[in-house]
């Protein structure tokens, strides 16, 4: 028997016309809408926001706030930026209570990256027993936790882990 469920929040990402302005060049160029748009940590380099669409509770992103589809085109000294953040974003997961972490970059549509023309970080926390069958024989994702609290507990820590460069 085939369920459906719905969740039109997720309607945004299925909708957005390709030729509108870059969704993460809007977070970068809008610092005034950090809290609306889930941005826990920004500095000159990059930004750290929420996955509006995650894969699970706690998934974001650290993305630079220049417009490139590669890491080829970051100065070396961006790209060490990048890293060392990287770094400390694991050790904030760790802190947030993931068991372990799943941290990648998709570079260009080829590489299944969601949206292909802005280079993007993703952090995954992953836990003990978050694996289901749902996500294999339903193509859905539970997320049962209140996104909000997640984003608040979120910022604080990259109060303590982040902003200490």
């Amino acid at each position: 028997m085939l369920s459906h469920i719905y969740s039109p929040w997720r309607s945004g990402y299925f909708t957005t016309d390709s030729n509108d302005v870059c969704v993460f060049c809007e977070i970068a160029n809008n610092p005034h809408n950090d809290v609306k748009n889930r941005v826990f940590y920004r500095d000159s380099i990059c930004f750290g926001v929420m996955n509006l669409y995650p894969y699970i509770p706690g998934h974001f992103m650290l993305i630079p706030h220049k417009h490139i589809d590669t890491p080829t085109l970051l100065s070396q000294e961006k790209w060490q930026h990048l890293h060392i953040l990287s770094q400390k974003s694991i050790a904030m997961l760790e802190e947030y209570g993931a068991s372990g972490i799943n941290m990648g970059i998709n570079i260009k549509k080829a590489a299944g990256a969601g949206i292909p023309e802005h280079l993007h970080l993703h952090f995954v926390p992953r836990y003990e027993g978050d694996t289901n069958f749902i996500t294999t024989i339903a193509n859905s994702r539970v997320y049962g936790v209140d996104f909000d609290s997640i984003y608040d507990k979120i910022s604080c820590l990259a109060k303590k882990h982040l902003y200490d460069l």
